[in-house]
């Protein structure tokens, strides 16, 4: 079992908003092996990027990434995935009955989360003096997941609905 990452107070709230991509992920491999129509798949996750993951890049993109140089080989890699995760989206939302995509979404979403956890934040913990991760990080808020709240057609509760097959 893998130890815990010790994750500085500052950072800890990205680290929960990756729980719930790491969620999404789950939500949209359950959809995909019980069958559940790609369509449903495709809005579900354009709804939570439109909800939570745009917000969340733009706040590390805004607050995270520039604690560190411009040509730092890992927050380009950051932003860069980002910009993946985003045409990505945009070919989900011309193509929502392809599954491949969401597929990949899901692949490409999860290694950019673990990515982030594992490497770039302990990168930041690492390189960066505690005051200007915290003094980066005091303008944000939480919305608390409220898209959860609102999402009427959660298909990865529907483990015997027959119904998409």
């Amino acid at each position: 079992m893998n130890k815990p990452i010790k994750r500085n107070d500052a950072l800890a709230r990205f680290s929960r908003e990756h729980h719930h991509g790491l969620l999404l992920v789950w939500k949209v491999r359950f959809g995909i092996k019980n069958d559940i129509l790609p369509c449903r798949i495709a809005n579900y996750i354009l709804f939570f990027f439109e909800q939570a993951l745009q917000p969340h890049f733009f706040s590390e993109e805004t607050n995270v990434f520039p604690l560190l140089i411009a040509n730092d080989t890992l927050r380009i890699r950051a932003e860069n995935e980002h910009a993946s995760i985003r045409t990505l989206i945009d070919k989900i939302r011309l193509e929502k009955t392809n599954l491949k995509l969401a597929e990949e979404f899901a692949h490409l979403l999860e290694a950019h989360i673990r990515f982030e956890e594992r490497e770039l934040f302990e990168h930041i913990q690492n390189t960066i003096p505690e005051e200007l991760i915290v003094n980066a990080s005091i303008n944000l808020h939480s919305d608390k997941h409220a898209e959860e709240k609102i999402w009427a057609d959660m298909f990865w509760l529907k483990s015997n609905d027959n119904s998409d097959r």
